[in-house]
């Protein structure tokens, strides 16, 4: 496909790494913020900005976020060097024989995990594409390993709209969009909107199933169109670190003991039913679930620790990375430039236009702001009030927000951090086939909030 080659060829010579895309993307949020903002305080415009951008980098609860997200990764890497997880994720990947079984295998699969928590299907996505590569380098069959990790990147274009989509999960907390809109509309509208929005208006309503249900179908056939030109490319080294074998040195007995390791896994696995039973996937949820998980896996703490070491270094783009988007999060909102963006799109809307203009101004500030329940928090006013003066159903422009906000992470890095980490592929390499998902994907949701 030639515009396939012409992408490729883009990416390849023009598109930086991850980190210097945040620092652009820092420095072009700064000068926007400059020219379109006015001065908030007392002190010089610039001056105001940056103190903004460092309030925003040490925000408490978003470096508590980012150590969540590190937890996911390392943690979800760890299963990956497991002997048991190997030989379950092998018996699916024997199916894999090329990059066109490849790709539509690792694309539905990691689309339906998705949809049930956007963590596990990040980490299952990036588990299966690297295991398809191991697969690769040892049978000899050669496969386009990009387009893999492309479609194990593909849950995140489906996460929002499935069971832990921030925007719809909080919206079905009780009194939760009544108190974010107090002080925002009057008594009376405030009286008019509901006390809850329930996941069967949003996530399960047939509308979002239906268009889940598309993607299903579209996404595959287009991964499977992409690998039908031939393409292969050269596999990394996966250098999987030796497990340590049973006759290790005697005074490493402890860490050895497969009775403490396990014993001390069903506590942790304990503990993670008693607090977590019947209760919504959450980060520490998932990161808890996947320490017991694997540290029994590994069977003592001296290989569980062994792959700790592996799988660490593929955290340091979030640890070195996420301050710098949290930054463009603080100048974003204390400058009111969400607001302004959002307000653009909407001041031309009208009832049926509304929602894709709520779709193109999310997938926007998802590019300033990866992050959903950050999102939420900014723009989620906005789009209620504005659905209550046009008069479009709440759960629609819910939706529609949660659809923007998914769609562009196709194009922003920032989520392919973990991903990129397990697989050990580069941005650059993803990014042209991700970015043809995200001409797909957008025209299957604009399509869905206009027709359904």
């Amino acid at each position: 496909m030639p515009i396939t080659k012409t992408i490729e060829t883009l990416f390849q010579k023009y598109i930086p790494s991850p980190f210097v895309i945040a620092i652009l993307l820092t420095l072009l949020t700064m000068v926007l913020a400059l020219v379109f903002t006015e001065n908030p305080s007392e002190t010089a415009h610039l001056i105001a900005i940056l103190q903004f951008w460092e309030e925003g980098i040490w925000n408490n609860n978003l470096l508590v976020f980012a150590y969540q997200m590190m937890l996911i990764l390392v943690l979800g890497n760890v299963l990956v060097l497991s002997k048991p997880m190997s030989w379950l994720i092998s018996k699916l990947t024997v199916y894999a024989k090329d990059t066109t079984s490849a790709v539509i295998l690792v694309s539905i699969t990691t689309m339906l995990v998705a949809f049930f928590n956007w963590g596990l299907g990040l980490i299952f996505g990036a588990i299966m594409a690297r295991k398809i590569g191991e697969a690769a380098l040892e049978k000899g069959f050669k496969i386009n390993y990009p387009l893999v990790g492309a479609a194990g990147y593909i849950g995140l274009m489906v996460w929002h709209g499935g069971m832990s989509g921030s925007a719809p999960l909080k919206a079905a907390e009780k009194n939760h969009i009544p108190d974010m809109m107090t002080g925002i509309l009057s008594s009376e509208n405030l009286a008019a909107i509901p006390e809850i929005i329930t996941s069967q208006q949003t996530i399960f309503s047939w509308w979002n199933l239906l268009i889940f249900g598309i993607l299903l179908i579209v996404v595959p056939f287009t991964f499977y169109l992409l690998s039908r030109n031939g393409k292969t490319t050269e596999l990394p080294d996966f250098n999987t670190p030796k497990t340590t074998t049973e006759d290790q040195e005697k005074n490493d007995k402890l860490d050895n003991s497969k009775l403490l390791a396990i014993g001390f896994g069903f506590i942790l696995l304990t503990a993670f039913f008693a607090r977590y039973y019947g209760k919504s996937l959450s980060p520490n949820m998932l990161n808890f679930l996947m320490l017991g998980l694997g540290i029994i896996l590994h069977g003592n703490f001296k290989k569980f620790l062994k792959a700790v070491e592996e799988a660490i270094g593929g955290a340091s783009g979030i640890l070195i990375q996420f301050p710098l988007y949290f930054g463009i999060m603080g100048i974003m909102k204390s400058t009111g430039m969400v607001t302004m963006i959002s307000d653009a799109f909407i001041a031309v809307a009208t009832e049926t236009t509304l929602p894709i203009f709520t779709f193109c101004s999310a997938g926007l500030v998802n590019i300033f702001v990866p992050s959903g329940g950050g999102q939420w928090a900014i723009q989620g006013p906005i789009v209620i009030e504005s659905a209550l003066s046009l008069g479009v159903p709440l759960p629609k422009a819910i939706m529609a927000l949660a659809y923007g906000d998914q769609v562009t992470n196709m194009l922003q890095p920032f989520w392919a951090l973990p991903l990129l980490g397990i697989t050990k592929l580069k941005a650059k390499e993803i990014l042209p086939y991700t970015l043809i998902l995200m001409v797909v994907g957008s025209a299957i949701y604009i399509l869905g909030l206009l027709l359904l």
